[in-house]
């Protein structure tokens, strides 16, 4: 099956009600009951998460930064006025939920990949300008391989100098709105040019893909968009960042236009980011008709460079000297 369709057999849980969270459970994966009027069906009061967790060589289990999307949840569920999980209770269900399905994680290479949402329940369809005052939190895990079946290869990109991901300060927010607005023109792109995703510059300025942030790789440089609310703030983005920090590139987060890009890309790499895929590397960018090769248009010795490192720690062949794993069961 394809990535995030395979699911195991049971997921965390807690409902919001009567202003206070309910003491979460471990329950099978099974269909909620919701109604017709539920919030979230029709305001899209939703966020979600989405990390790995990996078991090593020595059978220990490891989780990757999980609480930087601990962080982030929270701010996605502050942004949408949705009830906010404690620090504390979201920590202790994301390791409940993976240790609950012990015999179900895989073996490396294959990881854990764990999909924390919020979604607001209220029954009240005239709540359009209200917050929902009730809430679902769970956390639902699927065994997964590596996202491209066949292996890596370099995209293709549609520069899209009209359309906007989300709006101006909210694209910063984890929400499944977000991801809904870009739909038909992901879509569209595939149809008429054969690209596999967009990359939004409206007004000529250089953002992000629809699901992944998007860096240049220019001699000793790295090269992305700044984050100012207008683009989802990556945890692999900022993984990325430190790495490259750490051996001696200059890091570049700024503005910069479809045109400066363009006149960079015979010297440069490219890649996006993000947890399911962590880098893909692009290969080609279409803009007014015209499909231009990035570098060789081939995958770039550096993205490489980077991927495999990235996921070397994640894994553990590699040490890790930024403390991003977390152990959360004593080895076998």
């Amino acid at each position: 099956m394809g990535f995030g369709q395979n699911f195991t057999s049971l997921m965390a849980f807690s409902r919001y009600s009567d202003g206070q969270w309910q003491t979460p459970d471990i329950r099978p994966l099974t269909d909620f009951n919701l109604t017709p009027a539920s919030h979230v069906l029709h305001y899209a009061s939703t966020c979600f998460e989405g990390l790995k967790a990996y078991r090593w060589a020595d059978g220990g289990i490891r989780l990757f930064r999980y609480r930087d999307n601990i962080k982030r949840l929270r701010a996605s569920a502050k942004a949408l006025c949705l009830p906010m999980p404690d620090e504390t209770m979201l920590d202790d269900m994301i390791k409940q939920a993976v240790l609950a399905v012990d015999s179900e994680i895989p073996a490396l290479p294959k990881s854990l990949y764990i999909r924390p949402t919020l979604i607001g329940t209220e029954d009240n369809i005239g709540a359009a300008g209200k917050a929902s005052k009730e809430a679902f939190l769970y956390i639902m895990t699927s065994p997964v391989g590596d996202y491209f079946s066949g292996g890596i290869r370099p995209l293709k990109l549609l520069i899209d100098e009209v359309n906007m991901r989300s709006t101006p300060t909210f694209g910063q927010v984890k929400t499944g709105g977000n991801y809904a607005a870009a739909l038909s023109s992901v879509i569209r792109a595939r149809e008429q040019y054969g690209a596999d995703q967009v990359l939004y510059c409206p007004q000529g300025n250089v953002q992000e893909t629809g699901a992944a942030n998007f860096f240049v790789l220019k001699d000793k440089s790295l090269i992305t968009k700044k984050l100012d609310g207008s683009i989802l703030p990556g945890i692999t983005r900022d993984s990325i960042i430190q790495l490259a920090h750490n051996q001696g590139y200059e890091i570049i987060e700024c503005d910069f236009t479809v045109t400066e890009l363009i006149n960079w890309l015979p010297q440069s790499e490219a890649f996006l980011s993000g947890t399911a895929a962590v880098i893909s590397p692009v290969g080609h960018l279409i803009h007014n008709n015209k499909t231009l090769a990035v570098g060789d248009g081939e995958i770039g010795r550096q993205t490489l460079a980077f991927r495999e490192q990235l996921t070397a720690i994640q894994q553990g062949n590699q040490v890790d000297k930024f403390d991003w794993v977390t152990q959360i069961n004593e080895r076998c």
